[in-house]
């Protein structure tokens, strides 16, 4: 049997995480929603408590911390506010990727940033760009073409590219705005949630980038690309708890205290029978999180697709959850004197800036049928299909 409860020093941790986002910020996010950008304040406030660079190794500055300690305080820090969470500045998704090879080459001077307390701010670049190219040439690749939106893009000063180039390896790149100018930022995209998190999509114009700035390529690239978006898939999936678990207590809360026909409506089956299964979507996504986290920091080859499962399934829940909190406050759900219409509108941004659950569905299939990590012996299925194929 599998345990999840938090140890001693992870309890501490996510007190003090949950502390920090009831206080200083849920009450500021309208502010910050408003401003589109998270203040000052509490990036230096969460700079000071440790709790801005919980992924990244020591050697930057950070926490190094297991993943199952992660998305326990990155829950309880979206429970605050996820549009503020996605706005912070520092390594985001690419602090899984410098975390498996922290010695390379190409992330020296980043790392001496860091030293000075804050990272500098990373774009990440995922996957499945349609109207992107990366072009082989002789001494490196040439990028080309317009992205999707990307994630705090407006305030990065690096730009980590995990794509397939034409010749159809994988690759990641990484490339350095201040020194290159290899990108501008287009206008014009705008989103009803996470307003915060500054999504643009950029162009970039025949950006020449050269060995120096080759992360991987290959199959080195694609191993440690997997390893990466397992760690980035289960932390976006943590964020998205940590919205479900606020709309439900604030549910909970708003239903045992409004009263229809002198009556609490908590009390009737319609609600009730809503609120268990709010609470249900919850629990059931919390704990696939939890176990992929687990599969990841022992190094279990299903890791890879216990993320994919873990993200899927907290995107269907995120929707369900903030949907149903929305419609039980009734029209006080589409007002902004309570928070959930907000939380509605940052959970269909969120599901939507990654990887949708589509693309989750095509992964899973993929893993199963053709993923490398797995072993053929009692696997009917890979068996099977293998046979058919021949």
């Amino acid at each position: 049997m599998v345990s999840f409860l938090p140890s001693e020093e992870e309890k501490a941790f996510v007190d003090v995480a949950k502390d920090f986002a009831i206080q200083k910020i849920r009450p500021y996010a309208r502010q910050t929603e408003k401003n589109q950008g998270v203040s000052e304040d509490v990036v230096r406030k969460l700079s000071d408590l440790g709790l801005l660079n919980l992924e990244l190794p020591e050697s930057f500055g950070g926490l190094e911390l297991p993943l199952v300690s992660q998305v326990q305080i990155v829950e309880a820090l979206a429970y605050g506010d996820l549009d503020t969470i996605q706005g912070l500045p520092g390594a985001g998704e690419g602090a899984s990727f410098i975390r498996l090879k922290e010695d390379h080459n190409a992330f020296s001077f980043y790392q001496t940033q860091c030293g000075t307390g804050i990272c500098p701010t990373v774009a990440f670049l995922y996957p499945n760009q349609h109207k992107l190219q990366i072009k082989k040439i002789d001494n490196g690749y040439i990028v080309d073409g317009e992205t999707s939106p990307l994630k705090n893009v407006r305030k990065a000063e690096y730009l980590l590219i995990a794509g397939t180039a034409t010749n159809g390896e994988a690759v990641l790149l990484w490339i350095d705005q201040e020194n290159n100018h290899s990108w501008k930022v287009l206008d014009g995209d705008y989103r009803l949630g996470l307003l915060s998190a500054g999504f643009s999509r950029i162009q970039l114009n025949e950006v020449s980038v050269s060995n120096n700035n080759i992360l991987a390529s290959g199959i080195d690239a694609e191993t440690w690309m997997n390893e990466a978006m397992s760690r980035v898939r289960t932390l976006e999936a943590a964020k998205e708890i940590g919205v479900m678990a606020a709309a439900l207590d604030y549910t909970v809360k708003y239903t045992s205290q409004r009263k229809a026909f002198g009556v609490e409506i908590a009390k009737f089956q319609g609600v009730s029978f809503n609120l268990a299964q709010m609470a249900i979507q919850t629990g059931a996504a919390r704990h696939l999180v939890l176990y992929a986290a687990k599969q990841i920091d022992e190094g279990e080859t299903d890791a890879v697709f216990h993320s994919i499962q873990a993200l899927k399934k907290a995107h269907q829940s995120l929707r369900y959850v903030t949907d149903s909190a929305v419609q039980l406050l009734g029209g006080h759900g589409y007002v902004q004197d309570h928070p959930v219409e907000k939380w509605m509108r940052d959970a269909q941004a969120q599901v939507g800036w990654f990887e949708q659950e589509g693309d989750l569905e095509i992964r899973a299939g993929n893993w199963i049928m053709y993923g490398k990590e797995r072993g053929m012996s009692n696997d009917h299925i890979r068996v099977d299909a293998t046979s058919k194929s021949s």
